[in-house]
């Protein structure tokens, strides 16, 4: 496991982050449990979660996936500082009432009281990483095509507002770093610049989709994070389990995949190009002997610009795959005719197939 600096801050992170959205919906605490030991037991030091997990999110739900965190940390028998906590604090969602009093906003107010609930549920007294989920400004992610100037809304919490909550929380001992998740080239120098105006220590990451099918910050969030010494953590590695080919040749998502619990993700997949790029993309892991997952995982670890991948598995047999991706030896041979495939399907996920949805 190779281990890096998180962006500005002094903490060296594993080139993996364990991702842990499915524990409390798609696992048990116990199952939970045997995730981290064994990610632990192979060099992992670093795991990401946030407030509204597991998803889908539901309120009977939320604060599950921290609680299972939570349990664990008391049982395993590993130092805390052996344990690089990163959680989220939610953007703006109308629909999120009983997490507030209202809507989920990201204001100073909403920003602490965020962190001191994530706190109770882990059992711990400081969070190393907290992001931003998503922001509370319009922006187009998860899946939106492109900028749509009538989702503008002039209520979005300032910069500062939100630079200065997080410097709180750093003086206070209840953070030690923090960061941004779903953001833009834009809000990346915006919340730099805003740190500056208040005093507060920069944004130390940025955690974003990105994968084989998904390579759209490559245009400008790659410049923004590394002229601001700023840590790139690409999530969906292999966008939503599409790039291990589970789901090649299915008319329709298995039960108890991630395609299944979103609907909307497996007809957009199957009415594009993507099951073709994947295809393709498989042929070439099996050539190099390896998985395909594997191969997705290491081209993410392979990037100039990654810091940590974020990777998720609902078993340790599927979390072992995953992680071998990590110990690909990445040769020019292979980055060649990754280019080359890119070249020809450039944004699989956008690409519809004539006749398709």
């Amino acid at each position: 496991m190779k281990y890096r600096k998180l962006g500005s801050s002094d903490m060296l992170v594993s080139s993996c982050c364990l991702g842990t959205m499915t524990w409390g919906n798609q696992n048990t605490d116990e199952e939970a449990a045997a995730q981290l030991d064994k990610a632990w037991d192979l060099g992992v030091n670093f795991l990401d979660t946030a407030e509204i997990y597991p998803v889908p999110v539901e309120e009977e739900k939320q604060g599950a996936t921290d609680r299972a965190i939570g349990k664990w940390l008391k049982t395993n028998g590993r130092s805390r500082d052996e344990v690089i906590i990163a959680s989220k604090v939610a953007g703006y969602n109308e629909r999120f009432t009983w997490m507030r009093d209202g809507p989920t906003r990201v204001t100073r107010e909403q920003i602490i009281a965020s962190v001191d609930a994530s706190l109770a549920r882990l059992g711990v007294d400081h969070l190393d990483l907290l992001q931003i989920h998503w922001p509370d400004r319009y922006v187009p992610m998860f899946g939106s095509v492109a900028y749509d100037c009538s989702k503008e809304r002039d209520d979005a919490v300032p910069f500062d507002e939100q630079a200065r909550a997080m410097g709180e929380l750093v003086s206070s001992g209840k953070v030690r770093a923090w960061g941004l998740s779903n953001e833009t080239p834009l809000g990346v120098a915006e919340f730099v610049a805003a740190a500056s105006r208040e005093g507060a220590p920069p944004p130390v990451s940025v955690q974003n989709s990105y994968s084989l099918l998904q390579r759209s910050d490559e245009v400008g969030l790659v410049e923004a994070v590394r002229h601001h010494d700023v840590a790139y953590l690409p999530y969906s590695p292999l966008s939503a389990g599409v790039l291990s080919g589970k789901y090649d040749g299915l008319s329709q998502a298995p039960e108890g995949t991630r395609l299944k619990l979103f609907d909307s993700y497996f007809d957009r997949y199957a009415n594009t190009c993507a099951p073709e790029c994947v295809e393709c993309y498989k042929k070439l892991a099996f050539n190099h002997g390896i998985s395909p997952a594997a191969l997705a995982i290491a081209f993410c670890d392979s990037r100039p610009f990654v810091t940590s991948t974020i990777i998720g598995a609902t078993s340790v047999e599927q979390l072992e795959i995953n992680l071998q991706g990590f110990g690909v030896e990445w040769t020019d041979d292979l980055e060649e005719e990754i280019k080359r495939i890119h070249a020809y399907f450039p944004d699989p996920w956008r690409m519809i197939v004539r006749g398709g949805g």
